[in-house]
């Protein structure tokens, strides 16, 4: 565990992903986790597959390997368990680590779904399991439950309880961004969206939450930004770059260039080109040196601009520009903390300590 020397050097304004994209060795969470809180990021998030990455087995072991850094699920899906054994999930971990825990939710690829046998995930769904959680949370039971999230004759946990643990929304599309300014505590935004999107995004959830009767600046926003720094081998920087950008637009192509106000017409180019169509599997797992460098080739300038690329100093310089969008805190997404580490020293070297010291490292809550 990290001393508690080091939890006083946390930058609590930053995040980054806990075994980004796709894995085989889900036990590399346990060093990178506790790396991430040497360094001094703020927090870590865990990104659900279903596969080698259980949302609630990747945050007890960040949250284990730890002692101060923030932990958020970023996200797993509330139709995917029954309300109860989430509810226990985020419990265990909110008292595990001594409140340092967010519970994060998303919407999911509807076609996963389709294909799972589950239903779609809705707005009202989301909104009524997030109301279950909160009243189990809070010592009540439920009885006679009927609602757009199931039917549940009778839920409860602990009559005891008054557990303080805040809701995160993953969001991209509008709808889910004035959900999120309804009902959460936190929103994180999506990797690979333009300064124009962060800040209307910013902009739709602030609005959202003084329409719903919330103090605005109470609800936490998360910037995603993509960083590749320089030092990263040729492989790793178009993977991380052109290979995670095609991979979301297979997966939600429509919806990413909708955000945008990208040009349709360039992703139905990029859907129709022979090699995309003829890959199979993810594009940022795949070790075709030919074929990433192909995708860095047909993928617009102007879509890949959205992450951080180039040196430490340039890196820092962009998470500079996504807090003066508006945004609380920036996820630097898709590196380990130890690709991130010269990034983090030239932002800790110039950052303002006092313009972030009303945040606490839980990334689903704003204020200490």
């Amino acid at each position: 565990m990290a001393s508690a020397e080091t939890s006083t050097q946390l930058m609590p304004e930053l995040a980054c992903y806990g075994l980004a994209g796709h894995t085989a060795s889900p036990a590399d969470l346990v060093t990178e986790a506790a790396r991430a809180e040497e360094l001094g990021l703020g927090s870590i998030l865990l990104s659900e597959r279903f596969a080698l990455k259980d949302a609630a087995v990747m945050a007890g072991a960040a949250v284990a390997a730890t002692s101060s850094i923030g932990v958020g699920s970023a996200a797993t899906n509330h139709n995917t368990r029954h309300p109860l054994v989430t509810a226990t999930m985020a419990t265990t971990l909110h008292r595990m680590s001594g409140g340092r825990y967010a519970l994060g939710l998303g919407r999911g690829i509807p076609m996963l779904f389709d294909i799972m046998g589950l239903p779609r995930v809705t707005s009202a769904q989301i909104t009524d399991a997030v109301s279950i959680y909160r009243k189990l949370w809070a010592g009540e039971s439920i009885v006679g439950h009927d609602g757009p999230a199931g039917t549940f004759p009778y839920l409860f946990q602990d009559p005891s309880f008054n557990e303080n643990i805040p809701v995160m929304l993953v969001a991209m599309g509008d709808n889910t961004l004035r959900l999120a300014g309804q009902v959460a505590d936190a929103v994180v935004l999506h990797t690979f969206m333009t300064d124009a999107a962060v800040a209307r995004s910013v902009r739709i959830v602030r609005e959202s939450a003084e329409q719903a009767g919330r103090d605005p600046s109470t609800v936490r926003i998360w910037s995603v930004m993509a960083t590749i720094e320089d030092s990263l081998d040729e492989p790793a920087r178009l993977r991380k770059l052109a290979g995670r950008l095609a991979t979301y637009l297979l997966g939600y192509g429509d919806v990413l260039v909708r955000l945008n106000d990208w040009d349709p017409a360039a992703l139905e180019r990029f859907r129709a080109d022979e090699r995309v169509s003829a890959h199979g599997g993810a594009f940022d797992a795949t070790e075709d040196l030919d074929l990433l460098r192909h995708l860095r080739e047909i993928l617009p300038d102007e879509w890949l601009a959205c992450a951080a690329v180039g040196d430490a100093a340039h890196c820092a310089d962009r998470i500079k520009d996504q807090l003066d969008l508006g945004a609380d805190s920036v996820v630097l997404h898709g590196a380990t903390p130890d690709e991130l580490a010269p990034v983090l020293a030239v932002w800790r070297a110039n950052r303002d300590p006092s313009r972030f010291a009303h945040l606490t490292p839980n990334p689903g809550r704003i204020h200490r």
